[in-house]
């Protein structure tokens, strides 16, 4: 079957949503099936990939996004899905690409949308009416035949309206690039030289992940005389700011750390991982530093939460109260916090994603690769 894939807001280092989008396209192709991938960029290209065909439409930039492109043109995607002529449409943009359902629709192929945010919290945080987003939800539920959604949390702004083609699927993580064992010694001693408790903001510094909470967390915790220091992966606007901010304070910015072997030795190194944004829908980042063995805070207002289990704390938003639970996770348990954090991982792999995405294209049974 082939298994057509549009996604706007993504670039070639953007984060979760690109690593979601390689995994599955590689787990669809593996699995006898032809993944189909279409994104923005600054030029027209095709590529063949390990997630299949890739192709890339002309797409502005979108202004004060930080590199974040769309596919804002109509008639050239139009044109190109009725080339490509899929089997299974798969939407990852809830908002510019949402008229492709009634497209889909109209020529009788099977639709899926996925639901990689929150609308509903999003709205809260930067002020459009709820009922806005009411509005947007009812439309997406009522133009695909499946909106996917990876957690109860995400799920609930879609159950309160009463949609009932909502399925739920987790997403995975990479146990074999994510692991205890790429502890890296020169790393440590290279962040944290005196033998400091290392601290890791992993995410784009973007208003909506909330990075200053890290600093202000990191500030509150060498008041209270615990020795850490705080090393910020990720990039954005923000980051100016967030320099000002940490002055004084033993901060390293990092920038958008694009090798993923060098992501996976950092939050292997770290001994507690910070995600205090509050809109994460599932929180792939966090997800990769529980694989590393690496226990996580993260906002008691996002889906972490459910992801974390006991490997984590979920706190409300206040520096203080990240700060103690750093604390809280710095002093000794039993079992080891590393094990209970890999073991939370392995719940989540990326087979059993493949396969619950195909579920829900109505493709179940074909067989996913290992690992």
């Amino acid at each position: 079957m082939r298994i057509v894939r549009l996604a706007n807001f993504v670039t070639p280092s953007s984060g979760g949503l690109r690593v979601a989008l390689d995994e599955l396209g590689a787990g669809y192709a593996a699995s006898g099936h032809e993944p189909v991938l279409v994104v923005p960029g600054e030029r027209a290209r095709e590529a063949e990939t390990a997630g299949g065909r890739v192709i890339t439409l002309p797409g502005p930039l979108v202004p004060g996004l930080g590199g974040y492109r769309v596919i804002a043109a109509r008639r050239p995607l139009r044109r190109l899905l009725e080339e490509l002529r899929p089997d299974r449409l798969e939407v990852s943009d809830r908002t510019t690409l949402r008229w492709t359902g009634a497209w889909a629709r109209a020529r009788g192929i099977p639709s899926v949308m996925v639901s990689h945010e929150s609308l509903s919290a999003l709205f809260r945080l930067y002020g459009p009416p709820a009922r806005l987003a009411d509005a947007l939800n009812r439309a997406t539920a009522a133009r695909y035949d499946t909106v996917i959604c990876t957690t109860a949390w995400a799920e609930a702004e879609f159950r309160r309206l009463g949609a009932a083609n909502v399925t739920r699927v987790p997403l995975g993580v990479d146990l074999t690039t994510f692991a205890p064992g790429r502890y890296d010694a020169q790393l440590r001693s290279r962040l944290a030289p005196g033998g400091e408790a290392l601290l890791v903001h992993c995410g784009r510094l973007y208003p909506e992940k909330r990075p200053d909470r890290s600093v202000l967390a990191l500030a509150e915790l060498r008041r209270a005389g615990v020795p850490a220091v705080l090393a910020v992966a990720g990039d954005g606007p923000l980051r100016r700011p967030l320099e000002r901010r940490a002055a004084g304070l033993p901060v390293v910015f990092l920038g958008h750390v694009t090798e993923r072997a060098r992501l996976a030795a950092l939050l292997a190194t770290a001994d507690v991982v910070l995600a205090p944004g509050p809109l994460e829908t599932f929180g792939l980042a966090a997800l990769e530093a529980l694989a590393s063995g690496t226990p996580v805070v993260a906002s008691r207002d996002s889906a972490l939460p459910e992801v974390l289990g006991a490997a984590g704390v979920a706190v409300e938003d206040d520096p203080a109260a990240y700060a103690r639970a750093v604390e809280l996770l710095l002093s000794p348990s039993d079992p080891p916090r590393a094990v209970i954090a890999r073991a939370q991982a392995e719940r989540y792999g990326w087979p059993a994603a493949v396969r619950g995405f195909l579920r829900a294209h109505g493709l179940a049974g074909t067989p996913v690769r290992p690992g």
